[in-house]
């Protein structure tokens, strides 16, 4: 009797459960499975799952159904809809009754409990905070005005953005990155005063925090004020390792205001620190150049050279343009680029008046195409001349189509035509 009893609670519990569980599945959450979705990248199945969600007739989390039609549009580009969205969830979540968890109780081991009676009951301390409806309004009102400062932002209204980053409380303020999106805000809507204020601000509750100050020396220079972003710029570079290319744009910005000679100043303490930076060396040759100090510049750019071989180019020209020739020769023989190396070096010759050397190269012209350039052509058409031999100089003469050049080759073949005719008068 006692065994059938046991079998027949058993099949009684066994039931009971397995009704409860066909109960739980009949009633499916379409808004979690949508977040499931949306997690997982799939926006358009998640909006359907959400209007099947809708149209269940089932009571449903409409701060849940906004915010996570919010964040799907937000990720989707639509901003309209996603201010619409998120908007809709904050006032779901000013008026939600939020309700206590139901804590479970532990299901009772019913064959145990019925059999045995040496059970001990002990009771377990209660170690669960206590519920609190409004800090959790709180959190998520927060949290849905930081997505809704982004939609903003993305949507171009801007000084909404930053009404939405106010409301979002201590959430809006609790790390640099917010204050720069604040600066970020005001600057586009052309509230430069504010612009700068905002990261003020944020350099006052995150002193360790350098992205602001990198920041302000950007704003700093946009509004021309120079002295104020070099200091920033300064205060940045001590406290954060600032790389050559930092130093670089500082200068660059610098010469773009007006200030050449400050930009000199970075370039010079730029090379000190970064002694085998090409980039460093050759534009500050290029500043100093434009300053006409080219022995500086063809010094500095000789520098860079060490480090790059692609700037003995550009060295060999300013030694060739300074008038050390013998320097320029050396540098332009250490060149890889054949092609290059052959153009330079006619100019080289042209400037030491060796046309019969230019004469030499006519091979090298002919194979690495340069003749197609009408620069070169006349170079060598004008070392033919020099040497009297008329024939060849007529010859690539006639070829030249560039318009000035042309012109130039005109009053040689004039001349060639009266040292034919004369010889006297070209000896």
């Amino acid at each position: 009797m006692l065994k059938k009893l046991v079998i027949a609670w058993c099949i009684f519990c066994f039931s009971a459960d397995l009704f409860a569980a066909n109960q739980e599945e009949q009633v499916i959450n379409h808004v979690e499975i949508a977040t499931i979705l949306f997690y997982d990248g799939k926006y358009d199945e998640a909006l359907k799952e959400l209007e099947k969600a809708k149209d269940s007739h089932t009571q449903i989390d409409w701060m849940k159904y906004y915010s996570m039609r919010g964040m799907i549009f937000l990720k989707e580009e639509k901003y309209t809809k996603a201010i619409y969205s998120l908007q809709k969830a904050i006032v779901e979540t000013r008026k939600k009754v939020y309700k206590a968890p139901v804590v479970e109780k532990e299901k009772k081991k019913v064959l145990f409990s019925v059999f045995s009676q040496k059970e001990k009951k002990q009771k377990a301390k209660n170690t669960t905070p206590a519920f609190n409806p409004e800090k959790l309004r709180k959190e998520k009102l927060e949290e849905l005005h930081i997505y809704l400062s982004q939609a903003f932002y993305k949507h171009k209204q801007y000084i909404y953005a930053v009404e939405a980053l106010d409301l979002a409380g201590e959430r809006g303020r609790d790390n640099a990155s917010l204050f720069v999106f604040r600066a970020e805000c005001y600057w586009k809507a052309h509230q430069k005063a504010s612009a700068i204020s905002a990261l003020s601000e944020g350099s006052r509750l995150f002193p360790k925090d350098t992205t602001l100050l990198k920041q302000k020396f950007y704003y700093f220079a946009e509004l021309k004020l120079y002295q104020a972003s070099i200091v920033a710029a300064k205060g940045y570079m001590k406290r954060v390792p600032a790389s050559a290319q930092e130093f670089i744009s500082l200068a660059q910005m610098l010469v773009s205001g007006g200030e050449l000679g400050e930009a000199i100043k970075i370039l010079e303490e730029a090379k000190m620190i970064f002694p085998m930076s090409a980039k460093v060396h050759v534009l500050l040759g290029h500043y100093y150049r434009q300053k006409e100090m080219p022995h500086t510049t063809a010094h500095l750019f000789e520098q860079a050279s060490y480090y790059e071989g692609k700037y003995l180019k550009e060295a060999a020209e300013m030694y060739r343009r300074t008038g050390e020739l013998s320097h320029a020769f050396y540098l332009n023989s250490m060149m890889q680029d054949t092609e290059e190396k052959t153009k330079q070096k006619v100019a080289i010759f042209v400037s030491r008046g060796e046309f019969e050397k230019i004469i030499g190269l006519k091979d090298a012209l002919h194979r690495y195409g340069l003749l197609s350039n009408d620069n070169m052509r006349y170079a060598l058409a004008y070392a033919y001349y020099v040497v009297k031999d008329y024939e060849n100089a007529e010859q690539h003469l006639k070829k030249i189509q560039d318009d000035a050049l042309f012109s130039k080759a005109t009053v040689i073949r004039k001349n060639i035509e009266k040292c034919k005719t004369n010889p006297l008068e070209c000896m």
